[in-house]
């Protein structure tokens, strides 16, 4: 049984199926993560979250007499090991990706595998709905969500499935010398990346689910937007690194919603359809990571400009909403959803810069980075995807901010330096005059850079830019 990105033993599809078939033949499983050094030879807070996730979930399997064995090298070094170390092995079992590299390697391992007779059972598990089962009438995909959508709300779902602890340790075999040298190079691996995380396990995803439950869900789709309320879910962590899945989300609202109803509980299952429909998306636009959906705009001349990338990354713009986002995003590698779409228009519509960076930035940053969703964003917020924003609808960083955090809450627990910036001038602190900067503290051009692009100008450039191509 090969783990990915399903650290959870609970509603696990294919441990579920591993576990059954090896109790009827009564046949030892063997549990495995394949460490690849493409990934760990990066540095980034989103692969220092996710194998600091990996080693506590092999921690906590191990306090269970559950043994997860760490194998290291590319897929073919790897399994080509695994089989000269275990040539009595029969099956192997995994959780599929539907797209990516993971796609890609997931149809070679595959071929492999099945030229040395071993049998491949793979299983849909990250998604709700995978990506060739919603599709219309005439078996075509849908490219605009609200049909999509629709069609997703008509479809039956599958429930979670549980196994009991005791059958996996029952059937869990442990190789001493795979499983210590496995522990090892995780360990190596993690102290090379420098910074500690918030670990993200199933225990407590389980728990902040009935929490969001309890509380938040039935006001969801009205703080949701606003991000001093805490308003969200908060378990997009969880659900990046498998330690929970979207189905038991889905089945413990269903499971709410017999004895009580509100427009938040609905508005969060949107959430996790748009997460379904970006991934089919991805699935049947496999190029989508590096270039347009829309082919008109795959000659869209972006600007280049290294001084206005480096202020957007470092939250330096002189657009107070935008630099509270890109700031909570370095600090946290995490930021409101909101802000990911604020952060991104202003990206690539004031800054006229290709969303291809950002989504790269983003992949670096996010602890919760879903390869889908986040192309699926950055190609919505650029308008040149499938059900994007129109390009003349362009987002104005102060109306937004107006809009979404009218009292600056949100600002000034990111950006400290306008803390004493009265509400008035919050949203745009360069229009305060010499005697207020100095009563806030706060001088603009010395404690708080000048907005450093004109957002009229730069959104005329913008339309302009894509009419070119129309």
């Amino acid at each position: 049984m090969w783990f990915r990105r399903d650290f959870r033993l609970q509603d696990n599809t294919a441990l579920y199926h591993a576990v059954k078939e090896a109790q009827k033949r009564k046949e030892p499983i063997l549990f495995m993560y394949h460490l690849d050094p493409k990934f760990t030879s990066k540095d980034t807070p989103n692969h220092r979250f996710f194998f600091t996730a990996l080693q506590e979930f092999i921690k906590h399997c191990e306090a269970k007499g559950i043994f997860v064995h760490v194998i290291v090298g590319t897929w073919k070094d790897a399994f080509s090991k695994l089989l000269d170390h275990f040539p009595d092995m029969t099956s192997l079992y995994f959780n599929k990706d539907e797209v990516g590299e993971g796609h890609k390697r997931d149809n070679e391992l595959e071929r492999f595998l099945n030229q040395k007779n071993i049998r491949v059972r793979s299983f849909d598990d990250y998604n709700i709905h995978h990506a060739n089962e919603v599709k219309k009438a005439d078996n075509s995909i849908y490219k605009v969500f609200t049909p999509y959508f629709k069609k997703w709300n008509s479809l039956p779902k599958k429930a979670p499935v549980t196994v009991n602890d005791q059958k996996i340790k029952n059937n869990s075999v442990k190789d001493d010398g795979l499983y210590n040298k496995g522990v090892e190079t995780l360990s190596k691996t993690i102290k090379k990346l420098p910074a500690q995380v918030e670990i993200s396990q199933e225990e407590q995803a389980f728990k902040l689910l009935q929490s969001f439950l309890k509380d938040k869900v039935d006001h969801y789709d009205r703080f949701r937007d606003l991000p001093a309320a805490n308003g969200t879910s908060k378990l997009s962590v969880f659900l990046r690194t498998g330690a929970i899945s979207a189905r038991t989300i889905l089945y413990l609202i269903q499971e709410k919603q017999l004895t009580s109803y509100s427009t938040g509980m609905d508005t969060f299952v949107k959430e996790l359809a748009w997460r379904d429909f970006y991934n089919m998306i991805y699935h049947h636009y496999p190029n989508s990571k590096s270039e347009e959906i829309e082919v008109k705009y795959h000659q869209l001349d972006w600007s280049k400009d290294e001084n206005l990338l480096q202020k957007w990354k470092e939250g330096n713009t002189g657009f107070p909403i935008v630099d509270a986002g890109m700031r909570q995003l370095k600090q946290e590698g995490w930021m409101h959803n909101r802000l990911r779409m604020i952060t991104a228009s202003f990206l690539t519509k004031d800054l006229l810069m290709d969303w291809r960076i950002g989504e790269l930035y983003f992949e670096e940053m996010l602890h919760d980075y879903d390869e889908s969703s986040n192309i699926g964003g950055w190609q919505w917020a650029a308008s040149v995807g499938t059900d994007a924003v129109p390009y003349f609808r362009i987002f104005n960083p102060i109306t937004q901010s107006i809009r979404f955090d009218h009292r600056g809450e949100y600002i000034k627990k990111y950006v400290p330096e306008l803390s004493r910036v009265p509400e008035a001038f919050i949203h745009e602190p360069s229009n305060m005059n010499k005697t207020d900067q100095k009563k806030a503290n706060c001088i603009i051009g010395k404690d708080y850079p000048e907005p450093i692009v004109d957002h009229s100008l730069q959104r005329k450039s913008a339309i302009q830019m894509f009419k070119d191509l129309t």
